[in-house]
């Protein structure tokens, strides 16, 4: 994992049981798969199902501002921008 801010006992506990979980597939002799968290339980995924679909980030979303703000990330949007998103994501309204 990559991080702009140091790593918490939480990250350290986290991190411990994905590398645990991935050591344990490959002994098992899985290959083609990472480890997560599903449900709240260690799993080991399947490459294929990560990238069977594509999610749209949406950049005007408050998800989108809460992930810069944790990560410290500046935003490089332009208000012009921004505001052709949004409405690109507005229904059309027909009378």
């Amino acid at each position: 994992m990559i991080r702009d801010v140091p790593s918490n006992a939480f990250d350290n506990v986290y991190y411990t049981l994905l590398a645990q979980s991935v050591v344990h597939g490959a002994m098992t002799g899985y290959t083609g798969f990472t480890s997560g968290l599903v449900d709240g339980r260690q799993t080991c995924i399947p490459f294929y199902r990560i990238i069977e679909g594509q999610n749209k980030v949406v950049i005007t979303n408050r998800m989108w501002a809460r992930l810069l703000s944790s990560t410290n990330q500046p935003s490089f949007t332009i208000a012009k921008t921004i505001n052709e998103e949004k409405r690109e994501d507005e229904p059309t309204r027909e009378q």
